[in-house]
C-alpha cells in the first residue's frame, strides 16, 4: 500500500552539478526528473507536474527566472514549489526571485544536505503524505504512517488503490485532477492501465466513503476529471 514517491523536477544546464543533485535526490527517495534548459523544463511541467521544482536561475534558452514566471502564473502549475539557486547573492536578485513567485532561493555555493532540507520543507507543505503526516478533510481522516482512515468515529477499510487516491484528493482539496494526472500519480507512469480504470477505482472509493449513509465527497467536473469538495 506504499505512497509513490513524490517528483521533483531538477532544471540545470551543469551536467555534473545536476548528476550530483539528483544522486542526492534519488537517495532521499524522490523520483527525479532533469532538464538540461529552461525550454526543456517547462515542457516537462506540463508533462510531469511535479510535487517540487528545483529551478537554476542562469539557463539557455528561456531563463530559470522567466520558468518561475511562467509556473506561478499559471491556474494549473501556481501551487508547484519552485526552489531557485542561483550563484547572484545579491539581495536585489533575491527579491526579484522572490517576487517572482519562487517559494525558495538558495545562493551559489550551497550545502547539498542544506537543499535537501529545503526541499523536505515544501514536500511538508504540499505533499503531506509523503512524509507521514495525517490529513482532514471535513469529517475525514487519513493517517498516512499507519495507513488508517476514517470518517466520523468508523474505520474505512481501503484497498492500495484506493488509499492511494484518497491520499492525493486529500492533500489538495478542491483541485480538479484529469485522469491522465491520476494515473501517473497514483498508479506510476509505467503502468499499462487506461484512463477508464480511474473512473473504476474513484467508484469504489465513493462506494466506501458513502457506506454509512454520508454525503459523497468526490466531484466529477466533467470533461475535465476528478476533485474533492
Amino acid at each position: 500500500m506504499s505512497i509513490l514517491p513524490p517528483c521533483v523536477l531538477l532544471v540545470e544546464d551543469e551536467a555534473a552539478q545536476r548528476e550530483v543533485l539528483s544522486y542526492n535526490l534519488e537517495a532521499e527517495g524522490y523520483r527525479v526528473v532533469q532538464a538540461a534548459s529552461g525550454d526543456e523544463g517547462l515542457l516537462l511541467i506540463l508533462e510531469e507536474m511535479p510535487d517540487v521544482i528545483v529551478l537554476d536561475w542562469m539557463l539557455p534558452g528561456v531563463s530559470g527566472i522567466e520558468v518561475c514566471r511562467q509556473v506561478k502564473s499559471s491556474a494549473q502549475t501556481k501551487s508547484i514549489p519552485v526552489i531557485m539557486l542561483s550563484a547572484r547573492s545579491e539581495e536585489i536578485d533575491k527579491v526579484r526571485g522572490l517576487e517572482t513567485g519562487a517559494d525558495d532561493y538558495v545562493s551559489k555555493p550551497y550545502s547539498v544536505k542544506e537543499l535537501m532540507a529545503r526541499v523536505r520543507a515544501q514536500l511538508r507543505r504540499t505533499h503531506a503524505a509523503a512524509v507521514g503526516a495525517q490529513l482532514v478533510f471535513e469529517d475525514i481522516t487519513l493517517d498516512s504512517e499507519t495507513h488508517k482512515v476514517t470518517r466520523g468515529n468508523l474505520e474505512l477499510k481501503l484497498g492500495p488503490t484506493e488509499f492511494r487516491l484518497l491520499c492525493h484528493f486529500m492533500e489538495k482539496p478542491g483541485r480538479v485532477w484529469p485522469r491522465e494526472q491520476l494515473l501517473d500519480r497514483v498508479w506510476g507512469r509505467d503502468a499499462y492501465v487506461d484512463t477508464r480504470t480511474v473512473d473504476v477505482h474513484v467508484g469504489r472509493l465513493r462506494k466506501i466513503l458513502t457506506a454509512d449513509g454520508g454525503s459523497d465527497p468526490v466531484r466529477t467536473v466533467r470533461g475535465a476529471g476528478y476533485a474533492l469538495g
